[in-house]
């Protein structure tokens, strides 16, 4: 029987089992240990995929995780901890002699040993394997048939973001200039779009959607996700969903409103004022540094103005933390009452909440459920803000 979950795909680790750094930006305790509980115990998260998985060191803590019985390997991939299943990640840098530029992209393992077979691989085609979103050395199609070769999946990154995404620096205009296109298995939005967004470039209407976190830090966890229906969270049943194979798919996106995103608009990058993107030198403060926002490159390669109605619904969302008046206090104090933010989220009804928090509060809840909040555009790096209600 199918049955639907939560799934986060794109989350850091900040520190390994001896405490040295792999995501150099991301939080101190953002360890794989730590993931796993917040992902189970506090978020409500099913399924989960950590994306520098390639590290020995990270291996080497699963590994103790399961000797000590935390943890088992289940038969059609992945990683079980309590109420989460943990999918075995890499996030790679590619430079391609047919890229514009540097493209972030993820690679998806059944298995331990399978990683480990990779990250023995990567040792020859990156400096250091034990830090995340390295350079690789090589070019992206025989990445691709090496992730192949292992029984992987491979999806494009945050495919618009403006530095180190496939449209964002990657290609001129097309996919194809740098991948085979028919070895990709999803393809990740990213934060500053949307499905609608995304969908006016018709090469990407043959690929599912993901929209995940990129998580650097335990309360970004689940800052954007997707609801899938699966028979169980398994690896194999993650890549059923992303090939809608025997009605395992993706039900429905979650993800903040793309004017929230850090990339949504063409900003100065010295002093994030909103430019035009034909523009050349600020008119604030002359600098020549100006960062096309997602918006108007999506336009730039926009060839499709229908609709695809065949993908599931998005649904405009933000992490609890994100509204105002919520804070770590009032955030333990619903925890307390309610479990999960998952649960939070998508399941306590509004009489209950006003039973914990200040009306005011609970109202801006729901607003965020039914996709009303309403937002300040961000650009350029910064973040927009969702707006008191």
């Amino acid at each position: 029987m199918l049955q639907t979950y939560f799934a986060d795909m794109h989350i850091h680790i900040g520190r390994d089992i001896f405490n040295g750094p792999v995501k150099i930006t991301a939080s101190k305790n953002l360890t794989i240990t730590n993931i796993l509980k917040e992902s189970s115990r506090n978020k409500g998260i099913n399924l989960i995929g950590v994306i520098d998985c390639q590290s020995p060191n990270v291996q080497l803590e699963l590994k103790q995780l399961i000797e000590q019985g935390q943890a088992y390997e289940l038969d059609d991939g992945g990683i079980r901890f309590e109420e989460v299943t943990l999918l075995l990640g890499s996030e790679i840098e590619v430079y391609d002699e047919n890229c514009q530029g540097p493209i972030h992209v993820l690679c998806f393992l059944p298995t331990l040993a399978e990683m480990e077979q990779f990250s023995e691989w990567l040792v020859s085609k990156m400096k250091n394997i034990t830090l995340s979103s390295q350079r690789y050395y090589g070019s992206a199609k025989e990445l691709q048939y090496k992730v192949k070769e292992l029984s992987g999946l491979f999806i494009p990154a945050h495919v618009f973001t403006p530095y180190k995404s496939l449209y964002g620096k990657g290609v001129k205009r097309s996919l194809e200039e740098v991948l085979d296109p028919d070895l990709i298995d999803g393809i990740e939005l990213g934060l500053s779009s949307d499905t609608f967004m995304a969908d006016q470039i018709s090469e990407l209407h043959a690929y599912t959607f993901v929209t995940n976190s990129d998580a650097h830090s335990l309360a970004k966890i689940g800052r954007e996700y997707q609801e899938i229906e699966m028979k169980d969270p398994s690896f194999k049943e993650f890549m059923y969903a992303l090939h809608q194979v025997e009605g395992r798919k993706i039900v429905r996106n979650f993800g903040m409103n793309p004017k929230l995103g850090k990339y949504h608009n063409t900003v100065c990058d010295a002093c994030l004022h909103p430019m035009d993107p034909e523009a050349t030198i600020c008119e604030k403060c002359s600098s020549k540094k100006i960062v096309k926002g997602v918006a108007d490159r999506i336009l730039e390669l926009k060839d499709f103005h229908g609709e695809n109605t065949s993908r599931p619904p998005y649904l405009y969302q933000v992490p609890l933390e994100y509204l105002p008046k919520l804070g770590p206090k009032t955030f333990q104090k619903l925890l307390d009452h309610f479990q999960t933010e998952m649960n939070i989220i998508h399941h306590v009804p509004y009489e209950k909440l006003i039973e914990a928090i200040p009306e005011k509060l609970a109202h801006s809840i729901i607003q965020m459920r039914e996709g009303k909040l309403q937002v300040n555009a961000g650009g350029g790096g910064k973040y927009g803000t969702v707006s008191e209600s």
